[in-house]
């Protein structure tokens, strides 16, 4: 992938995460908690892959992601651990 496909890619993605979560307030309107839920799950899971992305880390799966995502911010601090809990507690 190019510079020029792997920007596109993450301002696809990080378009993605933002319509995603507009959706969230919608859901929690009508008390729908449990799609609310899946919901900012898949906007988190857009951004983060725009951050592999943008730091040109490749990850093939859901579970990848997450690992990728531990191993390149959380474990060196760049964000808190808390950052992860979505990740790891989604279904």
């Amino acid at each position: 992938m190019n510079d020029t496909e792997r920007k596109d890619l993450i301002n696809y993605r990080l378009s993605r995460a933002r319509s995603t979560l507009n959706e969230v307030s919608v859901l929690v309107d009508n008390e729908l908690w449990n799609t609310a839920v899946n919901r900012l799950y898949y906007a988190c899971y857009y951004a983060v892959i725009a951050l592999l992305l943008h730091n040109k880390i490749q990850a093939q799966t859901h579970g990848g992601v997450r690992q990728m995502f531990g191993l390149h911010f959380i474990k060196t601090r760049l964000f808190d651990k808390k950052h992860i809990t979505i990740f790891n507690t989604h279904q």
